[in-house]
């Protein structure tokens, strides 16, 4: 389960640190090829979701790396469910459709909230 749980967690966190940072980092314009959402949110909202991502991908790797504070690794994949839940209902209420990667990375992060609590 360690094994499994080092792979999910890290796939899952690579990919929320890459989405989030985009998100701190890249303007409006540079976002909008492949976030059509991102007109539909204010700016700073946009910035805080990247944080948010960036701050989970944090909470799935330190706890199990130090050993301190696990419990923190369950909640913060717990938190990307809501937070890819969130992303589904603003997917559904926009022109853009497209939500089968919102749904992966939902099951997948579920999916580490049961690894983490076999930790």
């Amino acid at each position: 389960m360690y094994i499994a749980y080092w792979i999910v967690a890290g796939l899952l966190a690579l990919f929320y640190v890459y989405a989030g940072s985009l998100k701190v980092i890249r303007s409006r314009d540079q976002l909008r090829p492949m976030m059509s959402w991102v007109d539909r949110v204010p700016l700073p909202a946009l910035r805080a979701l990247g944080t948010v991502e960036i701050l989970g991908a944090t909470g799935l790797i330190l706890p199990p790396l130090t050993g301190i504070a696990l419990p923190l690794a369950p909640a913060a994949a717990g938190g990307l469910v809501l937070l890819q839940a969130g992303a589904i209902a603003v997917h559904l209420t926009g022109e853009d459709r497209r939500i089968a990667l919102n749904v992966a990375l939902t099951g997948t992060a579920a999916v580490t909230i049961w690894l983490a609590t076999r930790l």
